[in-house]
């Protein structure tokens, strides 16, 4: 089992002193305006002291892939030049969560929505196999979006599209506010391939009141020991840090 932190690469000091595997970093943030920038990003990323496993934020909220205003032309564009550069920087698994990118239009045909969003993950199957890339279709609270609100949903969109690049994440926060059942993980075992955490108000773990002794048992009934990748909002980085990984490793490989 390896834990990470989704943030940015300023912060991978205080991630590694914390004893964390990886960084998460996210696929926008290479894709910035100038190829003079990208270099830049590219360097640190390269230079890192953690390696960049796993990215997040596939997806602009702008770029939409539902609803009548998809410009395809531009969707294939986006994932032909981002996805090279997610393996670029080293990651394998891109977690496609994206909720603005991928939420339908109020009164926009749903079985409409459906069918572009697997054609969405046809596309970028297509250009993440050759490049030896997962894509993890993150299950969604419904605050974030009106599309895959669950883990049994997420893996009816990735047996639709039936590629080996495409599989599904298990967020325990999104779980937690959709009042869904942590049992959803050991069921979805075989399509599991990334975690992630946090805690209460989405902070992070060890500072709320997340079932995390439940949580753990489902992992290990899943036979999960993969990644998993804290993404919360931080009160103080550096000591919540340390009692996060103290808490995660209590729980999920004490």
């Amino acid at each position: 089992m390896k834990f990470g932190v989704c943030t940015d690469i300023q912060n991978v000091s205080l991630v590694k002193k914390a004893g964390f595997d990886y960084l998460e970093c996210t696929v926008v943030s290479l894709m910035p305006e100038t190829e003079h920038e990208y270099e830049e990003i590219v360097r640190k990323y390269q230079e890192s002291p953690l390696p960049i496993e796993t990215c997040n934020i596939l997806l602009p909220s702008t770029l939409k892939i539902v609803g009548e205003a998809v410009d395809q032309r531009a969707i294939k564009q986006y994932v032909e030049k981002a996805l090279p550069r997610v393996k670029q920087i080293g990651a394998d698994t891109v977690v496609f969560g994206s909720g603005g990118a991928r939420s339908a239009p109020e009164n926009f045909p749903r079985s409409k929505a459906e069918q572009q969003i697997v054609s969405f993950l046809q596309l970028i199957a297509d250009v993440a196999e050759p490049l030896g890339l997962t894509v993890v279709i993150e299950p969604l609270n419904k605050k974030e979006s009106n599309m895959i609100n669950s883990v049994p949903e997420a893996v009816e969109f990735a047996s639709k599209v039936n590629r080996k690049s495409i599989q599904v994440l298990a967020d325990f926060y999104h779980m937690d506010e959709e009042s869904e059942q942590l049992t959803n993980i050991v069921d979805a075992s075989e399509w599991i391939k990334h975690i992630h955490v946090a805690d209460t108000g989405r902070l992070a773990p060890g500072t709320g009141t997340y079932p995390y002794a439940a949580f753990a048992d489902c992992l290990r009934e899943a036979n999960y020991s993969r990644r998993v990748s804290i993404e919360c909002k931080w009160s103080d980085l550096e000591s919540e840090l340390t009692t996060a990984m103290k808490h995660l490793q209590y729980y999920i490989t004490g």
